[in-house]
């Protein structure tokens, strides 16, 4: 199981273990919380009836007297209300009032006129001075539905001390039902609402880590992959502290990478020339035919440039591959930039008795970095020229390709050899020249593949049909902001 989805799972399960608590003892404390709320109520009421009831008990008039008149045409009101959207249309209170013995002298319903209520807990409860409260069931058997009873005394007018009887006030709980299941409702629909919400803010905040930790993970596979990416973006959190801890590790391994591979190739490249430097030193010490020595001291001077050119274009090579994106971009028109590279390379084509010929669009215009792309430009040109026979030409053009701009250099030489035309951009490869059959740095292909790179481009070299080789170097017409992989 992936870290996000780990992360995601135990957020969610916690806030939702949390809220299904929450919510059960709401919800369960709903219909408790209502009933207190209505006994509180009853109690109220019970004992208003109970002090306007005192006087008909007291002078025996009870049954004809004002309170029953007045409480018969009160149940017969419809209120017409509307109470939380649920209509009320009667009133649901029952009235029952007991002498002092406990024995029914009233009862609004009319059925238990004459029943001995003493022992009920109510009435029992009042008589003995004491607050009297019961709930039983509405129907006898029936656990459903239940019936809460509230008992207030009803004491003599004269004294207001002696109990006289009992006024028990009663109200279905069915009546208050609705309310409570609406509740639950509520609350079970808002805690939904409150999973739900939870959920998506445990989403975002994992997508938020995940994001990080992601990028690094996809920062931390190209290094390992020796591929160049830009640092990670700094992030005031633990994951931009480690995001810089390893871009700053990674600095000083590809340093001392970078380092040791450059003096190993440098010194295995230098060996040769070297080599062929002392020897002919050697022979020079001897006496020789001035053929001989003007021969050896020509070999001593070419192995030097060989040397020079050797370790100017390593440095050059080093120089591009420490980017792994471009630090600087500018519109650049192609025909001046192809006639800058030919212009470069001229005096070497005129010596080599070569043409260079050069073909430019107006348009489009690239966006890259200038000098680059006329030094890849530059030795692709010098690679032609070495190969190109003489009274020959080199075809220098740009032309609209895939959504971006080929330059292309043709040569009429005799093209590369199948074995080596998967190598040819391998860093330190080269073939003999056919003039002089000398090599030469093979690094120069390679820096034109790494100034592709980092335009976002590619480079390729093939033979041509009509014999001879083509070199393109391909690039989109705007680089990529991030930088390119290889």
């Amino acid at each position: 199981m992936r870290l996000g989805l780990k992360l995601f799972l135990g957020f969610f399960l916690i806030v939702g273990i949390a809220a299904f608590f929450v919510m059960r003892i709401f919800v369960n404390e709903v219909k408790p919380g209502v009933r207190q709320a209505m006994e509180s109520t009853l109690v109220d009421a019970a004992n208003v009836l109970a002090e306007m009831a005192a006087a008909d008990l007291k002078a025996g008039t009870l049954r004809n007297g004002t309170f029953v008149t007045n409480l018969a045409r009160a149940q017969r009101r419809d209120p017409k209300a509307m109470v939380w959207r649920f209509p009320k249309r009667t009133l649901d209170y029952q009235v029952t009032i007991t002498d002092a013995k406990g024995i029914v002298v009233y009862d609004s319903s009319g059925r238990d006129v004459g029943r001995d209520n003493s022992r009920w807990n109510d009435v029992y409860r009042t008589l003995r001075g004491e607050y009297g409260a019961r709930s039983s069931p509405e129907t006898p058997g029936d656990e459903t539905h239940s019936v809460m009873h509230v008992a207030a005394p009803i004491l003599d007018p004269a004294d207001g001390r002696t109990l006289i009887g009992v006024l028990s006030l009663a109200q279905p709980n069915r009546s208050i039902d609705p309310f409570i299941a609406a509740s639950q409702r509520a609350i079970i629909k808002r805690g939904a609402w409150l999973i739900g919400l939870s959920a998506l803010i445990g989403l975002l905040m994992t997508g938020w880590l995940m994001h990080g930790v992601n990028r690094l993970n996809r920062y931390a596979k190209a290094v390992s992959a020796g591929e160049p990416v830009p640092p990670p973006k700094p992030r005031r959190d633990e994951i931009g502290d480690l995001g810089q801890a390893l871009e700053t590790m990674r600095r000083k391994l590809e340093g001392k990478a970078y380092v040791e591979q450059y003096v190993q190739s440098l010194t295995h490249e230098m060996k040769s020339p070297l080599a062929a430097i002392r020897g002919a030193a050697e022979l020079l010490q001897e006496p020789l035919p001035d053929a001989d020595r003007e021969h050896f001291a020509r070999s001593i001077q070419g192995q030097a440039q060989r040397l020079t050119e050797t370790i100017d274009k390593l440095l050059a090579l080093a120089e591009v591959e420490q980017h792994g994106w471009l630090q600087k971009q500018e519109r650049i028109a192609l025909a001046p930039l192809l006639q800058a590279a030919a212009d470069a390379v001229a005096v070497r084509a005129q010596a080599a008795g070569v043409t260079i010929a050069v073909d430019a669009p107006a348009e489009p215009d690239l966006h890259g970095d200038r000098y680059l792309l006329r030094q890849a430009l530059n030795n692709l040109l010098e690679n032609a020229v070495a190969f190109a026979p003489a009274g020959s030409a080199i075809a220098l053009h740009a032309r609209a390709d895939d959504g971006g701009v080929a330059l292309q250099v043709d040569d009429h030489g005799s093209g590369v050899p199948d074995y080596a035309l998967e190598r040819v951009f391998e860093r330190f490869y080269s073939l003999a020249r056919p003039a002089t059959g000398q090599r030469s740095s093979g690094l120069g292909l390679s820096f034109v593949q790494e100034v592709a790179r980092l335009h976002g481009g590619r480079a390729s070299l093939r033979n041509r049909d009509g014999g001879g080789a083509q070199a393109v170097l391909w690039l989109p017409l705007r680089p990529p902001s991030a930088p390119a992989r290889r």
